[in-house]
């Protein structure tokens, strides 16, 4: 395996492929501990690609491209699942380490190769389905009722690519635009759960406490960690079915399980083998961030404690509103970030430098402390007053704030 450090200073050199707000965060653990992470992105204007130094403009779709990236890096790692799965074996067949590796991150890749993997386990899941044909689907239907959900297994992220259908008719329509799908039994849940896990490649394990997901349009709005009124026994539970989901597959890395909780326990939903949306909060919530923890298990570092700060951390999205992308940029985002920096002074804000679009992940804010509601009150209305400049009554501004000035 090649193994290269940094000569300029003797640190690991990291790999990531992509640009997003993923490897921006994870750029910023790095720097921390001495350690280079270059980037592959596809745009300058990438999330990442704006504030690392050592930047690769190409396609993660082509190998000599990761090739590239992978040359005098000291492991390669990801900030997307999409990188087709050929070209990473290739990149570990040439020596390049990657992790986690191919045969472990084809089970976040794909969804049918994962409900494959979960069944051979053992492990709680819907009742599931690979469908060629509608009819495939309606004998599904018949089985388990109607509405059925139905996914694209390769691609989607953020509620794309998932399918809510009715009736037989809209199942051939999807079959005929995608292909083979998977369908699922729609659970009747209580409520989303994550639990998140780092693995190192000689087995250490770390986990941290199981949060609450709560997801609007299938995007994730707000992360409340730990999850209010989850008994301890099924938290256990979940963090223990990550931990052998990691071990079984030979993750390496970071493990987010999403979990569907229901009146009779937890089921697998998805999982994503990188940073995630549900770690967030880990940055100023936990001892050891979710980046920092994937960090050192890529590289095989004695991974960190993940006790909580806080007895409660509420993250919330700053999605896309309904401000125009003319309006957004420049002064107008400035002045709401100046006015929520003085309103919600102990709320920390981490903006991602993307262009606006509505529903867009543009940023995050994380709130912490003791009470559950007047913390979530406070995250959900920082991150509501960036994203469309709309202050809840609860929060109305005062005429003036720590800095001594006023501000309408």
């Amino acid at each position: 395996m090649k193994n290269s450090l940094d000569p300029r200073t003797g640190m690991p050199v990291v790999a990531m492929v992509g640009g997003g707000q993923l490897s921006r965060m994870t750029h910023q653990a790095a720097i921390a501990l001495g350690q280079t992470l270059r980037v592959l992105a596809t745009d300058p204007a990438e999330s990442a690609a704006l504030v690392t130094a050592d930047v690769q403009l190409g396609d993660h779709r082509e190998l000599a491209d990761l090739r590239r990236l992978a040359d005098g890096a000291t492991v390669v790692t990801f900030d997307h699942e999409h990188v087709p799965t050929e070209h990473l074996q290739a990149l570990v067949d040439a020596g390049h380490r990657v992790a986690p590796g191919p045969a472990a991150l084809v089970h976040a890749q794909d969804k049918l190769v994962l409900r494959r993997a979960l069944a051979e386990a053992g492990e709680p899941q819907p009742a599931w389905a690979q469908a060629d044909t509608a009819d495939d689907v309606t004998a599904f239907a018949a089985r388990h009722g109607w509405p059925v959900v139905l996914k694209t297994p390769r691609g989607g992220y953020d509620g794309r690519g998932v399918f809510v259908v009715a009736d037989a008719g809209e199942a051939a329509a999807l079959l005929d635009q995608h292909g083979t799908l998977l369908v699922e039994q729609r659970v009747v849940m209580v409520r989303e759960l994550a639990a998140q896990v780092a693995r190192s490649p000689f087995g250490q394990v770390a986990v941290w406490p199981v949060v609450e997901t709560v997801q609007r349009d299938g995007v994730c709005n707000e992360v409340l960690a730990p999850a209010p009124g989850l008994d301890d026994e099924l938290a256990t539970a979940a963090q223990e079915l990550a931990v052998r989901i990691a071990d079984r597959l030979g993750v390496v890395g970071m493990l987010a399980v999403e979990l569907f909780q229901t009146a009779e326990g937890i089921v697998v939903n998805e999982l994503a083998m990188r940073p995630h949306n549900s770690g967030h909060w880990t940055i100023e919530g936990a001892r050891n961030s979710q980046f920092e923890q994937h960090l050192r298990a890529v590289l095989d570092y004695p991974l960190g404690s993940t006790a909580m700060t806080a007895p409660v951390v509420v993250m919330a999205n700053v999605l896309g509103g309904d401000t125009a992308a003319e309006d957004w940029a420049g002064p107008g985002l400035d002045e709401r970030v100046h006015h929520l920096m003085a309103h919600w002074p102990d709320v920390k804000l981490h903006w991602y430098g993307k262009g606006q679009r509505r529903g867009r992940k543009l940023g995050h804010v994380t709130a912490l402390g003791e009470d559950l509601t007047e913390v979530r009150a406070r995250a959900v209305a920082a991150a509501r007053y960036l994203s469309d400049g709309v202050v809840d009554d609860a929060f109305a501004f005062p005429d003036e704030h720590s800095g001594g000035a006023g501000h309408e």
